[in-house]
């Protein structure tokens, strides 16, 4: 059997829109509370000298984020996520990486396209600003819109279910609703199933099990499980300890191979070298053949 064509948004560059593969998208947190690399890039220089490495890498997009969305976050205010993410959105465009700008605010998302982001991701899914909808339709680029129910310091709270697949593609299908509404266009929409948003391990890895529903939703899909607590869990030693953060990368690379393998658009990653490995082997098992 053929494997089914990969959906993608519509509206970006072109190195983005002619991959025959999943997209590698590269995490670059201008924070310093993230919950893996939190810290380590907080200087703009810094972190421009980063998303150039991770280009280079393999990563195919750069998201930036100038807000921790780790259990527990704090929100920072809207002054100080613009003077974080703006210098580096404008500082990798110039030297032609493809950034997107992972935000929940409409005017960040509007500052950042202006500075070169041709991509917006949305953890909120548009719920935490009003305006975020009629924004990103004005701004005519592509929108991931993430399954989440509140914000980091009370989503732990949040994660109960009935089906968790069934309800967040049914709350997914509100929020594109919404977007809809606000005049997105529908194939500038990009779905994701909030791995680790108000969600318990057994539910983040049934949305993963069951991954060809949301797929068959019609849109392109975004996962993003990089060394997310649900496979430190996985990983835990006999103790019962979970492996540290920075010793799951391994357990990453399998959840992109398999999530590519089936067709996903984009997986967002802290290590690019590994994941751009695991999609481009991915490709092959689709293609059935080595391919490019």
């Amino acid at each position: 059997m053929t494997a089914a064509v990969i959906r993608r948004p519509s509206g970006l560059p072109v190195p983005l829109a002619t991959l025959e593969r999943a997209a590698v998208v590269g995490v670059l947190n201008v924070t310093p509370d993230s919950f893996s690399d939190g810290g380590d890039f907080l200087a703009a220089d810094r972190a421009v000298e980063h998303g150039i490495r991770m280009h280079a890498d393999g990563a195919d997009l750069i998201d930036i984020g100038g807000e921790s969305t780790r259990p527990g976050a704090q929100r920072v205010p809207v002054e100080e996520e613009l003077a974080r993410v703006l210098p580096v959105v404008a500082g990798l465009s110039a030297q032609g990486v493809p950034v997107s700008i992972d935000t929940m605010r409409a005017d960040v998302a509007a500052a950042a396209v202006a500075a070169g982001a041709c991509v917006v991701n949305d953890v909120s899914g548009g719920l935490a600003d009003p305006r975020m909808y009629e924004t990103v339709a004005e701004l005519g680029v592509p929108f991931v819109i993430m399954h989440w129910r509140g914000h980091s310091d009370r989503m732990a709270d949040l994660a109960h279910y009935d089906d968790v697949v069934v309800d967040v593609m049914r709350e997914l299908s509100e929020r594109v609703d919404g977007a809809l509404s606000a005049g997105v266009a529908r194939e500038a929409i990009v779905l994701d199933p909030g791995l680790g948003f108000a969600k318990e391990a057994d539910h983040n890895w049934l949305l993963l099990q069951r991954l060809p529903e949301l797929l068959e939703m019609g849109f392109p899909v975004l996962v993003g499980a990089s060394r997310k607590r649900f496979l430190g869990s996985v990983l835990a030693d006999p103790t019962g300890e979970p492996r540290p953060v920075d010793q799951r990368d391994a357990a990453t690379d399998a959840v992109t191979a398999v999530a590519a393998s089936l067709g996903v658009w984009a997986v967002r990653v802290h290590d690019v070298q590994r994941s751009r490995d695991a999609v481009r082997v991915a490709a092959a098992w689709r293609r059935g053949s080595q391919g490019e």
